[in-house]
Order: structure tokens, then sequence, then C-alpha cells
């Protein structure tokens, strides 16, 4: 890590470890400030993420069962947030697992399942639990739990030191080079007052710095990316601002990935703080007017399903739409396990939907020749390309 680039002190300092002449530069974070002047720019744009969190909000109090949303979102969540880590499964990849009811054999996929299982646990520990060391601690364990990276302490802070750059770095000419971790238990309990402590800034600005603190302290040997923007939702859920958790910016931040890491660099370098936030409440307004938009159609050819299914004498029916918004792929046998069909009860069923338009048959997929079908037009809603 090159000191030079580090012109500004304001959010910490670039030092050596004590009484150690041939010790690497590392960067040591200050405390997250309390306050903070806001320019003009970045109070426009706070204004802007506003407006858009509270449409989202809004919408999500207004849906009938907004639950059956969060299947769709969070998987698309997952699998862009594991992107921007280097995974390279797709959406289909991981939903077509998910229906098979079968253990993936893709390393990709299991990540992002892991994934899925941590931002889950997340939701239900957060109406519990403070957002805190222990919360973390049992996400971070989730996520890394019997996939690559299992070896690197899951559940665990880091006890030695890390660096950012390409596989064949070292300190030295690594981009960043975050605490060593003697810092940790300072910087990550001043990170876990600023988290719960009631402040002046407003939340969206608070969660801006709350994510930017968190990625340069670097906690974990690996996952830190993933739990600090599973960490965003769940402030927003903790201090009100979102009822359901509906709000995904990790495919804004996979679109803008060098632009995401150049933001957090320069703040550690050169103290743009507001430029971050600038970036930081765009990725929340255009994340928040996409997930409207996407959530208005979703809902739109929801109630059209179920109006149709009302009227049909297949009871089954409702419960196939309920399970395709959930997942729009469908087997046989996932249907069998939810109604208690028999398996040409679940084929009937399936049969009168694709009749309708519902459904349409993908084929045989993997080793055991198992027959899919997919809910394409709900696909297609939750797949396109983001509206940024």
């Amino acid at each position: 890590m090159d000191p030079a680039l580090f012109t500004s002190t304001r959010f910490g300092e670039v030092t050596r470890e004590p009484g150690n002449r041939v010790a690497f530069w590392y960067f040591k974070p200050s405390h997250i400030p309390r306050d903070l002047a806001l320019t003009t720019a970045t109070i426009r744009a706070l204004s802007e993420a506003d407006a858009s969190l509270g449409r989202l909000q809004g919408l999500g109090a207004l849906i009938r069962d907004p639950e059956l949303l969060l299947g769709p979102y969070l998987t698309q969540e997952a699998v862009a947030s594991s992107r921007i880590e280097g995974t390279q499964a797709s959406l289909s990849d991981v939903l077509r697992a998910e229906a098979s009811g079968a253990p993936s054999q893709s390393e990709d996929i299991a990540e992002v399942e892991r994934y899925i299982a941590a931002i889950r646990q997340g939701y239900e520990l957060v109406s519990e639990l403070p957002i805190s060391q222990r919360l973390i601690l049992r996400l971070h364990k989730t996520l890394l739990s019997g996939v690559r990276g299992q070896e690197k302490r899951p559940g665990e802070f880091r006890r030695s030191p890390v660096w950012i750059g390409s596989a064949s770095d070292n300190p030295d000419t690594a981009a960043f080079v975050p605490p060593l971790p003697d810092d940790l238990p300072d910087l990550i309990g001043d990170w876990e007052r600023y988290v719960n402590e009631p402040g002046e800034l407003p939340t969206l600005i608070r969660c801006g710095l709350m994510h930017y603190q968190f990625e340069t302290i670097h906690p974990f040997l690996d996952g830190n990316g993933r739990i600090g923007r599973l960490l965003i939702n769940l402030m927003l859920l903790e201090e009100g601002r979102l009822g359901t958790p509906l709000l995904y910016l990790s495919g804004y931040l996979e679109q803008h990935r060098r632009e995401y890491y150049e933001r957090l660099q320069a703040v550690r370098e050169r103290g743009e703080d507001q430029e971050w936030l600038q970036f930081f409440l765009t990725a929340v307004r255009r994340s928040a007017d996409d997930a409207v938009a996407r959530a208005e159609r979703l809902v739109e050819v929801r109630e059209r399903y179920l109006t149709e299914a009302s009227g049909s004498a297949r009871t089954s029916l409702h419960t196939l739409v309920e399970m395709i918004f959930s997942n729009p792929f469908i087997t046989v046998a996932r249907l069998q396990g939810r109604t208690g069909l028999t398996a040409q009860g679940a084929r009937n069923v399936i049969k009168d939907a694709a009749a309708r338009g519902w459904l349409q048959e993908v084929g045989t997929i993997g080793r055991g020749g198992r027959m899919y079908w997919v809910a394409r037009q709900l696909f297609d809603i939750i797949d396109s390309p983001w509206n940024y």
C-alpha cells in the first residue's frame, strides 16, 4: 500500500505496527463521525433517496401478502451480491437448484444459497437482537459454513492481517491494507455503538457511513462485502425505514462495481465522504425505484392469476400461484410436496397452468432428468435488466 496516496487524515491515518521497523503500512480508521456537514449536492441526493424509499415502504404496506415477493427479490440480491465477489451463478441456476429440492453440486450455487440463508437469518435476528457483534458473527458463520471459505474462520473475527488487491499482491503492492487484528476490538466496538445510538444524522446518511466503516475495518478473512451489504437492509429495518425488506442495492452496486470500490477508497485516501454518500444515496434511490416498478408488475400478474385460479375447480391451482411467485421454477415433486397430490394429480395441475399460459416447459435438467417448468412472465420480470 502506497502511503503517499493517503493525503487526508479525516477518516483515519496510514501507520505501521509500533516498534517494528520492517512492518508494512496499513490504514487505521478513525471512529465514525457522529456529526457531519452535508453539502448541497448530498442534501439533494438524500431528499431524492428518502422520497424513493418512502414510496417503496408505502408499496410494501399496501401489497397483500408482501412476504410472497421476498423470495424473488432476496434471491436476486444474493446472486448480485455474490457476483460482486466473483461468484458466477445466474439467477436461473439458483432458482432451478432450489426448485429441485436436492443439494447443489455447484460451489457457486452453494455460496449463493448460504448467502440466502444468512439474509433470512438476519431478518429473523434483527427482530430480537440489536445490530451487534453477536449478530454479525452468527451471520458470518451461516454464510461461510460448508462452502468455499469455510477454512477462513466462519463466525470469528480475523486474527491475522489482510490486504485488498489481486491474488499476487502483498501488503506493499496492495491497494488497501485494513487495520491490524489488535485494532479490531476498539473499532468494532465504536461501530457497534454508532449503529445503535440515536444520532443527529439522517438514517440513510448513517447507513452509508456504517457500510463504509464496516468495509474499511474488514473484520473477517472472507465475506466482508456480503455481510456489509446485508447490514444495510437490516439497519433500515431496525430503524423503521422499511417494514418489508424489498430494497436490494447489490444489483446497482454490481453494475457500478468499479465506482463502488473507488468511492470507498477515496474516503480513506482523500476524505471524499460527500462523494461516497452521494453515490450510496443514488444507489438507494435507483434501487428503490426499480423495486417499486418490478413489484407493481409482479402484483398485477399475481392478482390476475389468482382471479383465474379462484374460478377453477382445481383448488391446488391457487397453491401453484403462490409457489411460482416465491420461485418461478416448478417440478412435479415440488408441487407434490406442497399439496400432497399424487404425481399424476400434480402433472394435471401443471398441465392446466401451462394451458393458461402461466408455465412453459423447460425440459429435463441435471443428472436425474427431472422435468422443469418455468413461469416465464414472472421470471422475465425478476430477471429483466435493472432499471438504472
